[in-house]
């Protein structure tokens, strides 16, 4: 089909076109994978016979939005001695796509022993051939030795791994502060972006065995081994740290109002910083994981859901731009299985239960009902937490994260009346359970497109997987 000199494959027409900044009632026409027009009345003139070629996607009464990009998830992980993690790369970006994602950014863990490039090549077999969307990769640092910092790490950002995650939690992952201090410093010599988990391991081993020496193993103990003040510490520590080298970073999965008054106070004071959290801290407490048997396992995730004065200090944050991310951080474990929540050891103390829960299917629409529909937020405000700033802060920005020309036709269609109960069976991942069951949820994506070819279509799978790793230009924080 042509109009005047324009060419098109896809036509997505009748539709709301919405982007972080921009709601338009618009035609979008697609060529060779990227959005070529935006414009009223692309079809119209076509005949059967002139149309045969071009595909006609009618978006009546649905929104046209970016497809969202989830910067943190977790597939195919190594998880300790005997825990295999539910998803690999295929059942993980399937699930993504399901839930309106066209793109992942997974991290790729620094194993001991082996340096980043090592790792990478790891990573890279157990993603090829296997994805549905587009993936790219953060590099997790665990052994900041001076060939990883200075030699493998500014190398591996020329070569589009922009993004360096450090913990300061979990023995085994955790960096020391001067550890911190030097990756900052690396970060900073090379342009990378860094993000911090933010919790004080020192605390949070002394309350574990305290709880154990009184007896109280059960799931819900891990909620209060992990307290507020071990993430407000940390997550002080971390700014100051970044403050010290002077470079930005990202606070990861924030669960509560005083550790998102650290990032305000380090903002006020100059430093930039960008923050994250994510549907555990809205929807779940520590109430979940104190359910009866071990049912309690299926929410263990760190930092843990808190309370419900919690809960509406994350609501606050993402409508005020405390947050510039909503995340799933994604972390799938099987529930009902020995190398998952489940595992012998797991079942004797929740120091042993695998921290992290399912969420990448499910974000989008959690956020969209509870978010848009009740009035918290915008429209153009859910593209920008959920899709936009994502691309924006990774380095992915203008190929992804918004709709127009030039970009990457990565986009999904949502019925925004679409009415859905959460359940398991729904689902696309590879875990046996969502502790997201039961809540209710009004819109829904429906169509999704990855560089203007279908992944899924009326509730299937389209086609082959077609995704691809994404080198990506350096932070727009960092620039």
């Amino acid at each position: 089909m042509s109009l005047g000199a324009q060419t098109f494959d896809t036509i997505i027409v009748n539709g709301t076109v919405v982007t972080a900044s921009d709601t338009m009632r618009c035609d979008v026409g697609i060529r060779g994978g990227r959005i070529v027009a935006l414009a009223e009345g692309l079809a119209e003139g076509l005949s059967a016979g002139a149309g045969s070629a071009v595909e006609i996607i009618d978006a009546t009464g649905r929104l046209v939005l970016p497809g969202g990009i989830d910067s943190h998830v977790h597939l195919d992980q190594p998880s300790g001695e005997g825990i295999v993690m539910a998803d690999d790369f295929e059942s993980g970006t399937r699930s993504a796509a399901f839930g309106g994602n066209t793109t992942v950014l997974t991290f790729c863990m620094q194993e001991k022993g082996k340096g980043l490039r090592q790792s990478l090549k790891d990573y890279h077999a157990k993603a090829e051939g296997k994805c549905h969307i587009d993936v790219g990769f953060h590099l997790v640092v665990t052994e900041p030795t001076a060939d990883v910092l200075g030699q493998e790490m500014p190398a591996l950002v020329e070569d589009g791994y922009t993004s360096i995650k450090v913990f300061m939690t979990y023995e085994g992952l955790r960096l020391r502060d001067d550890e911190i201090l030097a990756t900052l410093d690396a970060a900073r010599g090379c342009g990378a972006l860094v993000m911090v988990h933010c919790e004080n391991e020192d605390a949070i081993r002394y309350l574990i065995g305290r709880h154990e020496a009184a007896g109280e193993t059960a799931p819900k103990f891990h909620a209060s081994s992990r307290p507020v003040a071990a993430e407000r510490e940390a997550t002080h520590r971390a700014l100051s740290l970044a403050e010290i080298v002077d470079v930005p970073i990202v606070i990861v999965h924030v669960s509560n109002r005083e550790a998102m008054e650290e990032i305000e106070r380090a903002r006020q004071r100059g430093s930039k910083v960008a923050g994250e959290t994510c549907p555990q801290y809205l929807f779940l407490t520590a109430d979940d994981l104190d359910l009866a048997g071990m049912d309690g396992a299926k929410y263990v995730c760190s930092p843990p859901p808190r309370d419900k004065a919690s809960q509406d200090a994350c609501w606050d944050g993402l409508e005020r731009g405390v947050f510039d991310l909503f995340s799933s951080d994604h972390c799938p474990f099987r529930f009902e299985d020995d190398q998952g929540k489940l595992n012998e050891k797991g079942k004797r103390s929740f120091r042993w239960i695998p921290n992290g829960i399912p969420g990448v299917e499910t974000r989008l629409p959690l956020l969209f009902s509870e978010g848009v529909g009740k009035g918290r937020i915008d429209i153009n405000r859910f593209v920008a937490l959920t899709s936009t700033n994502h691309a924006k802060l990774y380095g992915l920005y203008p190929r992804k994260g918004t709709i127009a020309i030039g970009a990457d036709a990565d986009i999904a269609i949502w019925d925004p009346a679409r009415e859905v109960v959460i359940d398991n069976d729904i689902l696309h991942h590879g875990a046996d359970y969502t502790p997201f069951a039961g809540i209710k949820v009004t819109g829904w994506p429906v169509e999704v497109m990855v560089r203007g070819k279908r992944v899924v279509s009326n509730g299937q799978l389209v086609g082959q997987a077609q995704g691809q790793y994404l080198a990506r230009d350096r932070s727009a924080l960092v620039r």
